[in-house]
Formats: C-alpha cells, sequence, structure tokens
C-alpha cells in the first residue's frame, strides 16, 4: 500500500513543513502554509535496476553533436527574443500582469504557426472556445489547423496533446490547470511544480514545443514556486503600463540563445503589432524646447534604444522632500540626488524630484545615470539640454563618470536617428562616427556645463 504523510508546503517559497505554522520560517512569510498529503509508492529493486542499465553514463566524446532546426514564430520581435526561432521539444514560461496581453500575443502566436507551419493547439483554462473565437475574429486571424480546448484538468490536456500531436502547444495558464491525483487546489506548488513536470516530460517525448502562460504576483514574479523558472527552458516577461501601448517581451533565462533580449511591441485593437524601430517611437513626441528632458542610450540585449528621461524639480515646504520614479530604479535615483547635492552643489534637499521615461520603458542599466542627473540639473537651472545630444554614462559616488559597455552600438545608433552630439565618459573607448561629435567628460559637474545651453 502506497504510504501518505502530511506536509505543510509554503506557497511562496515552496518549503516543506511537518507542521503549520502562521509564519513560514524560510521566506517569513504569513499565512501560506498549505496542507498537502504525500503518497509515496515503493520501487521494487528490480524496476530500479532495469531502469539504470537503460540510461547508463557515456563518454562525452561519443556524444552525438547535431544541429537543431529552430520553427519560425511571429515575426522578428519574438524570434530576436528567443534566440532564433523556436527549438522542437523546448518548453517556454511566459509571465506578465493581468491585461498586459499574454492571450493576445500569443493566439497571434498560434495562428501564424498553424498557417505557416501545421496544427497549433491552444488551451485555456480561463476563457471558454467561444471567448477565444471573438478575440480571433476581432484580430482578424483565421485558420483551419489552429485548435482550441477549455480545460481544465491538465491529464485531459496532456491526453489531447498526445492523440492530436499538433506541431505547438500552449497552455494558458499553468495556475489554473490541476492534476486529479494531487490532493491541493489549483495552483498550488505541488500541482504547479508537478504539471510543469508534466508537460516538460511531455514535450521532450514528443518532441513539441510548449508554450505556458504564468501568472505573476504584486511584485512582478512568477507566481509559485521558484523551481517553476529552473524547470522550463526559457522564461519571458511582457512588461509595460497598462496605461500605454507599448509593450516589451524580455528574456530572462534562454537555454538556447542569449538572456535579456528584448522584443517591442505596440498594442492595437488588431493585437499586438511589432516596432520595428522603437527608438524613434519612444521619442517621436518630445519637445527638446523643455528643461528637464534628455536623451538616454540603453542597451536592452543586444539591441541600443534611445528613450527620452523627463525630470522636474518643485520647491517644497515639507521637511523631507519627495522623490517619485517611474521607469527608473529609486535606489538609483537616490545615489544620484545624492551626488548632485554634494559634488555639484545643487541644493536639492529643499526640492521635490520627479523622474519619468517616456513610453513606458524601464531601464534597469546605470548607463542612464548621467541622462537622469543632467535632467534633474536642467530643470533644477531651468536651462534646456542642448538640441541633438545623447548622454551615456555611470554617475559614481565621487561624482566620476565610469565606463559602459558596448559604446560604438550606442552612438551608431544615435547617429542613425540624427543626433550630431554625444557626451561619454573619457575613459570609454570610443570610435570615431560620422555626423556625430563625441565628447569625453570626466565628471558630472562637467557633463551639466557642457551639456546645458548656455544661450537660452
Amino acid at each position: 500500500m502506497p504510504k501518505a504523510r502530511t506536509v505543510y508546503i509554503c506557497q511562496q517559497c515552496g518549503a516543506h513543513h511537518t507542521r503549520w505554522m502562521g509564519r513560514c520560517p524560510e521566506c517569513n512569510t504569513w499565512d501560506s502554509l498549505v496542507e498537502h498529503v504525500e503518497r509515496k509508492d515503493s520501487i521494487s529493486r528490480s524496476k530500479l535496476k532495469s531502469n539504470t542499465a537503460a540510461n547508463r553514463a557515456i563518454p562525452l566524446s561519443e556524444v552525438a553533436s547535431g544541429e537543431f532546426a529552430r520553427l519560425p514564430v511571429l515575426g522578428t520581435e519574438l524570434t530576436r527574443v528567443l534566440g532564433g526561432g523556436l527549438v522542437p521539444g523546448s518548453v517556454v514560461l511566459i509571465g506578465g500582469d493581468p491585461g498586459i496581453g499574454k492571450s493576445t500575443l500569443l493566439t497571434q502566436v498560434a495562428a501564424q504557426f498553424a498557417n505557416q507551419i501545421g496544427q497549433s493547439l491552444y488551451v485555456s483554462a480561463e476563457e471558454s472556445p467561444q471567448q477565444i473565437k471573438l478575440r480571433s475574429d476581432r484580430m482578424g486571424l483565421t485558420s483551419k489547423e489552429l485548435y482550441v480546448l477549455g480545460e481544465t484538468n491538465l491529464d485531459i490536456i496532456l491526453q489531447q496533446i498526445d492523440t492530436l500531436r499538433p506541431r505547438l502547444a500552449i497552455v494558458d495558464s499553468i495556475q489554473t490547470v490541476y492534476l486529479e491525483d494531487i490532493s491541493s487546489a489549483a495552483g498550488s506548488v505541488s500541482q504547479v511544480r508537478e504539471g510543469a513536470l508534466r508537460l516538460l516530460r511531455l514535450a521532450k517525448e514528443s518532441g513539441i514545443p510548449i508554450f505556458i502562460v504564468g501568472h505573476v504576483t504584486k511584485e512582478g514574479a512568477i507566481a509559485g514556486p521558484r523551481v517553476l523558472e529552473h524547470i522550463v527552458d526559457t522564461v519571458l516577461y511582457l512588461e509595460g503600463d497598462r496605461f500605454h501601448q507599448y509593450r516589451l517581451l524580455r528574456s530572462v533565462k534562454n537555454r538556447f540563445g542569449s538572456t535579456n533580449e528584448v522584443g517591442v511591441f505596440e498594442m492595437t485593437q488588431d493585437g499586438m503589432a511589432e516596432v520595428s524601430n522603437p527608438s524613434q517611437v519612444f521619442l517621436s513626441e518630445r519637445n527638446a524646447d523643455t528643461p528637464g528632458s534628455t536623451v538616454a542610450v540603453t542597451l536592452e540585449g543586444t539591441r541600443p534604444i534611445l528613450v527620452e528621461v523627463q525630470a522636474l524639480t518643485a520647491n517644497t515646504a515639507s521637511a523631507q522632500p519627495r522623490r517619485t520614479v517611474n521607469g527608473f530604479d529609486m535606489n538609483r535615483l537616490l545615489v544620484i540626488i545624492a551626488v548632485l547635492s554634494k559634488r555639484a552643489g545643487f541644493p536639492l534637499f529643499s526640492q521635490d524630484v520627479y523622474v519619468n521615461v517616456v513610453g513606458g520603458l524601464r531601464i534597469t542599466e546605470p548607463a542612464a545615470d548621467l541622462a537622469v542627473a543632467v535632467a534633474i540639473a536642467s530643470s533644477y537651472r531651468n536651462q534646456r539640454v542642448k538640441s541633438n545630444l545623447v548622454l551615456v554614462g555611470e554617475v559614481g559616488l565621487s561624482g566620476e563618470l565610469r565606463n559602459i559597455s558596448q559604446i560604438e552600438r550606442r552612438m551608431g545608433e544615435a547617429a542613425k536617428l540624427g543626433f550630431t552630439m554625444s557626451l561619454i565618459p573619457s575613459t570609454a573607448a570610443s570610435v570615431p562616427i560620422d555626423q556625430l561629435a563625441v565628447t569625453e567628460v570626466r565628471s558630472v559637474i562637467e557633463a551639466i556645463d557642457q551639456a546645458l545651453d548656455g544661450d537660452q
């Protein structure tokens, strides 16, 4: 008879405990332990011996090194993020906030794949086939090779995939499907982990690539156990502001390509449209004559993107001035404000400081520090930044400018969009770019003096 025991699993970190507690000792999350009954079947020695004989270790020199043919997917943006296409038998996890466009994007992927490659199966545990049909009609997607299934039982879903043998399968979402042989509710640690493992096993055995949609927590991470991201081959995040039309598809894990790649999409009434030149889009509404506006050259994977950074300083009567930021790291902003106050002599202790990255893009690399610092100084002095100027550089605690990577690629993108001047750290090894005057500066004080237009 199978042996059963009761354990309590944390829904946040996946830690196992033998008794219930109000707070998980591992991650200190309150009220996150859920009761789960585990049943362990005894494994015979003969069965274990046969499995060991079938899977023996072999020398690395005897392993056949074969190239896998990637399958084309929707457009060039998703292809870039996946590392050149979809690998047969791979499992891709895509997460994002509710309403950000995950189902819309995957519906387009399934329809395009069905028209060009072969049968596609879209499984939704959150929507009925009629709802999927309405969304497809709204986006003008038609394909006789696209199959839809509304089901929450993962055992039935696996059976349908094995029977239909599609060229592509999509499961939306992993938190809403369940396995009957696991007693816990759908979305629990055990259900999510075991469900992902069975989908992975089916993908590897059949060679069918599978997309899995994952919910995210309020912090923006994939909900459920962290082991979910370790199981799959690729992890993608669909990011963006719900009140902006632009979406960024970012790769944070990819076993078959480079990470930190990003694809840019625009949400329209016809679905997700690719943005081939995101720099031009993010700068389309910029007013260069307004103080507090600068242009930073950020690098998303291998793609340089030019974005507008806006800053506003205002007098405050509060003892604690306000710092508000959108699209930039708050800790980096506090460091920049401290450097401007201590090293450059700006009395920002009496100023509210607001910083915004236009277009809903979130900048994570320190190369945008100089653009933020100059934007704050421009707003405080009420002097506009020189037109056709881009800024790149990391600001150190001593007010010095530190080197950044791939300066030639960044400057080349700026020259393509018509910018004629740039400020870079003096430690950066720059290559002359046609029609772009590159000025090397050592400190943030020198950069502010060079960037601000004194004729205003």
